[in-house]
């Protein structure tokens, strides 16, 4: 499988997509529902409401595809495990950032080679492309509220084989959308806190939590991938941070 002409197809090459998708959602012409999304940019905005596309405007876009989300989950994980050995020598481990921009908040760079580097495949214990878990969990989320019925799943199924990727890659894509929305099966697919803190954070990103099925769909994730509560609190921190205020 080409898991970068399938992230491309996600999040648009580097964040373009879906930076395509916020300007139009922003101008009020992007059309209802989830179809809008992939007629202007990466699966990623397609799977995202109008107002979470709004929301997702300027910050969050200029950190670039999924290596933004490494950088923020690593982040939110160093930061609960300093917490934790607050009383113990502190060894700076990372001054690089990953982005320059002064109006978007500095991210620590990924440690090179480790679970939150996804600019490479990084393979799980159970041999699982790390990359393609948390599309998987992206698109879980993405449909915790039930938004996507059948009409709607049949025009973007139509719209995946419009993507210009591999057939196996638009299996995969479909198989996804198909899947129910299932944070418990979700969780199953981490081996351990740092990929749990990923899992739970590209989750983040993908939903509002204005509804109950939301945030029920999160609890029920962060339970299941027993992740702490200051970790979950470090975690949405860092979207909120990504995310324009006002």
């Amino acid at each position: 499988m080409d898991v970068n002409s399938l992230l491309n197809s996600i999040m648009g090459n580097t964040g373009a997509g879906i930076d395509k998708a916020v300007k139009t959602a922003k101008s009020g012409s992007m059309p209802g529902g989830l179809l809008g999304g992939v007629a202007v940019g990466g699966l990623a905005a397609m799977l995202l409401t109008n107002k979470k596309a709004r929301k997702m405007g300027g910050k969050a876009i200029k950190y670039g595809g999924i290596a933004a989300v490494g950088g923020m989950a690593y982040k939110a994980w160093r930061d609960y495990q300093e917490n934790q050995a607050a009383a113990q020598p502190q060894t700076v481990t990372q001054t690089a950032t990953v982005v320059s921009d002064p109006d978007v908040t500095a991210l620590p760079a990924a440690p090179t080679g480790s679970i939150f580097d996804l600019a490479e495949e990084k393979q799980t214990q159970q041999g699982e492309d790390m990359r393609l878990i948390l599309v998987r969990a992206m698109i879980s989320a993405a449909k915790a509220d039930g938004h996507i019925d059948a009409s709607e799943r049949a025009r973007i199924e139509q719209q995946i084989s419009d993507l210009g990727i591999g057939a196996e890659e638009q299996q995969f894509l479909v198989q996804q959308l198909r899947a129910d929305s299932d944070p418990i099966n979700i969780a199953r697919l981490s081996e351990s806190e740092e990929q749990a803190t990923e899992i739970y954070l590209v989750s983040m990103l993908a939903i509002d939590l204005d509804t109950d099925e939301e945030r029920r769909y999160l609890d029920r994730l962060g339970d299941a991938l027993h992740l702490p509560m200051e970790l979950r609190k470090n975690i949405e921190h860092e979207v909120q941070s990504a995310q324009p205020q006002g």
